[in-house]
């Protein structure tokens, strides 16, 4: 077994940008071993075609207890008894139990019911965008990145949107955890997460309404219910992932517009490249900079490495979206690339279920953002961004802007 790479993915200079390392893993160790904080070893998988074959390989599980030996289940550190639900989430489940939860929450993103949501979603970032004209100069995280999908996830669960500060406070809290270490501090703040979700299930239980919440307690897949826990771990799951992708989507690719003022004007003088621009925006500066945890079921070689049985895969989206074999000058933003096979949203079949939100949340974002603020720019230089230190979604802790 060779030596771990020294890598550090959550060292703050490496998070403000990634790619360089990227490149050179691709170029000489594309397939890399590291460890984590916490000891636990980590395959970096970081070629495109590569990557690809991570996401859609079957030898690969998201369920790690599914296929762990008793001895490595007993030498994983135990789980808060806070976390236990949360794995029954549909990320962290292979077939059947996956296809069955998203067969049931699918029903809640259908075309239909996701074009229905435009006028919602455009009337909502034009009352923000009034806000922020009348601030003059604000963090478009908060007054806008944020409160977009977060209100729109929300809405379609049935959460009151008075309860929207709370559940962000909650939900940075949660994804800022990097280490099993870490996970004591956060116990507090995920028992009042779960109680908050418990009882908004109760209370659709007892009163149910037209909203996705009711529809998961109800929901009945083959003669089957989700259980407490599953309808817990997906609500959960629909919160946080309904909303952080997106955020960064926004935050991500506002600032990249902006430190690209050639292909800013470009965009402000065709609006119809909004589409291609969003794709770019995803390629470039994607909002997950990797794929959540796979893990080996049995011993398996990628690109000639041998990675050991119940050893975890971590598939960089980020890399691979910048591999010069798929992407004609790749290092370059250009919103009229064509085509953009990137891979942001996954493949197979944990691709992401709320892509097209996402897409049109963006899409109307940047679109009344560039039309009611044409004169928009970064208010620091920006090398003091500053990135959220998360090791599976890229991220700004806040984007200042002058209006």
């Amino acid at each position: 077994m060779s030596q771990p790479h020294p890598l550090d993915l959550l060292d703050p200079t490496f998070k403000a940008n990634p790619f360089p390392t990227y490149a050179a893993l691709r170029e000489r160790e594309p397939v890399a071993r590291l460890e984590l904080p916490d000891g636990q070893p980590i395959w970096l998988v970081t070629r495109y075609d590569d990557v690809l074959l991570a996401l859609k390989d079957q030898r690969l599980a998201k369920d790690r207890f599914s296929m762990l030996t008793p001895e490595q289940l007993a030498a994983m550190p135990p789980i808060p008894e806070e976390l236990k639900p949360f794995t029954r989430n549909m990320l962290d489940l292979d077939d059947p139990d996956h296809a069955r939860l998203r067969g049931l929450v699918h029903k809640g993103f259908t075309p239909q019911r996701i074009a229905e949501l435009r006028t919602i979603i455009t009337t909502l970032v034009d009352e923000l965008l009034d806000a922020i004209t009348a601030a003059g100069s604000v963090d478009l995280i908060d007054a806008l990145a944020f409160p977009l999908p977060a209100t729109i996830i929300a809405r379609l669960l049935g959460i009151p949107e008075a309860d929207l500060p709370r559940f962000r406070a909650w939900s940075n809290a949660m994804v800022a955890v990097t280490s099993s270490e870490e996970y004591a501090a956060v116990i507090p703040v995920m028992q009042a997460f779960m109680q908050f979700v418990r009882e908004l299930i109760a209370a659709r239980r007892a009163e149910p309404r037209d909203d996705l919440i009711t529809a998961l307690v109800e929901a009945e897949e083959q003669g089957q219910r989700l259980s407490e826990d599953e309808v817990l771990a997906m609500i959960v799951l629909l919160l946080i992932a309904g909303h952080e992708t997106t955020v960064n989507l926004i935050g991500n690719g506002v600032a990249t517009l902006l430190q690209h003022p050639e292909q800013l004007d470009l965009l402000q003088r065709q609006p119809e490249l909004l589409p291609s621009a969003i794709e770019e925006i995803l390629r470039y500066a994607p909002p997950v900079e990797m794929a959540t945890e796979r893990f080996a079921r049995e011993p398996l070689t990628i690109a000639g490495v041998r990675i050991p049985a119940g050893e975890q895969v971590l598939a960089v989206l980020a890399a691979a979206n910048r591999d010069h074999t798929q992407f004609a000058d790749p290092e370059r933003f250009d919103i009229t690339r064509s085509p953009n096979r990137h891979l942001t949203f996954g493949q197979g079949i944990h691709f992401c279920l709320g892509a097209p939100l996402a897409r049109m949340e963006g899409q109307i974002a940047l679109a009344r953002l560039l039309e009611r603020l044409p004169n928009l720019r970064l208010a620091v230089d920006p090398a003091d961004l500053r990135w959220k230190p998360n090791l599976i979604l890229r991220g700004l802790e806040a984007l200042p802007v002058i209006c």
